[in-house]
């Protein structure tokens, strides 16, 4: 027998209800957003249940081509993006989408008459650990076009995080797990498979103010800046002051930010001597995720900028991402700013 868990006012409320519900804080709302969130709903049950079916269907394992990320591209990677696509990209309801399994933008078909919001996803962020059984994610970022008419373009893609709709995610794990936020709070539904129903399990979810965790991939810290360094060395109470902080660290960007909002700490990933510039992806992963933590009473950096403030250049610029409770996040900063500082004004050779 199913357990269905109830919201906390103990009402059942699937998630087309509360999408439903939602658009009274826009006066305007014509129910476009309503639907488009629903079909990225409906696309991670799809992806959801194959998931479930990898190893049996066979779709476990890598294709032969490599990403624009440089990557070997997962089976499950080209899944996902094909499901997404299809799923939203022939409502109406979309100008362009932008995913980060391709170079250019896509374009809706032609056919169809080009809607007023931007799609960017991330069809399966932690891929790579498809094979070994670990949680992967979807995460998805939601505009208004900028332009007026006609096909969408890069230009509409190009936003910063401050002129978001909505944006959100789904992990797929022990459980499915839908969250997403429209600037009215993060809530977080958990998909019932016995009735195939996304049911809210997560209202309201704050980050906590007691931190629990950092999150980090701490065998790249020798490529670290000193800041960095020094900031890492005071969560395990290196400073004689702060309590020491536990590490817990998966390797999936969106499994190790579920947990830190819902848990409370920090994740970070920064630039190294290697990669100064950083490692995840703005549009596609830092972005979208900044938005949910500042809604649920968090913030996320580069280091020295809110992420939600940096204006995009290009489809997969990347960033150093520092996102989480707010005090350790600004914490993070000012070490970076104080040691690095230091190191930069060091006399050469």
């Amino acid at each position: 027998m199913t357990l269905i868990l109830p919201s906390k006012s103990g009402r059942v409320v699937t998630i087309e209800r509360h999408i439903l519900e939602t658009q009274k804080y826009f006066p305007q709302a014509t129910g476009v957003l309503t639907n488009l969130l629903y079909d990225i709903a409906l696309a991670g049950k799809m992806i959801a249940s194959q998931m479930s079916l990898a190893g049996l269907a066979q779709v476990l394992g890598k294709t032969d081509d490599i990403n624009v990320q440089g990557e070997q591209v997962m089976k499950l990677d080209r899944l996902a993006d094909d499901i997404i696509f299809h799923m939203t990209a022939q409502t109406g309801r979309l100008a362009v989408l932008a995913s980060e399994e391709h170079e250019d933008i896509l374009p809706v078909p032609e056919h169809d008459n080009p809607g007023k919001y931007v799609l960017m996803f991330d069809p399966l962020d932690g891929s790579s650990n498809i094979d070994y059984n670990a949680g992967v994610g979807t995460i998805f970022a939601i505009y208004h076009r900028l332009t007026k008419k006609g096909p969408g373009t890069v230009e509409d893609c190009l936003q910063t995080g401050r002129s978001l709709v909505a944006a959100g995610y789904i992990v797929y794990g022990v459980s499915t797990m839908f969250v997403y936020t429209t600037g009215h709070g993060v809530h977080g539904f958990t998909l019932d498979p016995s009735i195939g129903e996304f049911l809210l399990t997560h209202e309201n979810i704050r980050i906590p103010t007691e931190p629990i965790y950092y999150s980090a991939n701490t065998g790249n810290q020798e490529k670290w800046s000193e800041g960095v360094r020094e900031f890492t060395r005071a969560l395990h109470g290196g400073n004689g002051k702060a309590r020491p902080l536990s590490m817990r660290y998966v390797g999936s960007l969106v499994v190790d930010f579920h947990r830190t909002l819902l848990a409370g700490g920090i994740f970070y990933y920064p630039g190294d001597r290697s990669k100064p510039q950083g490692k995840l992806r703005l549009t596609y992963e830092a972005v979208p995720l900044a938005y949910i933590a500042e809604q649920a009473g968090g913030y996320a950096s580069d280091g020295c900028h809110a992420i939600l403030d940096i204006q995009p250049q290009q489809l997969h610029q990347r960033t150093p991402l520092y996102v989480g409770n707010s005090s350790l996040v600004r914490a993070a900063e000012a070490y970076i700013c104080k040691y690095d500082e230091e190191e930069e004004s060091q006399p050469q050779g």
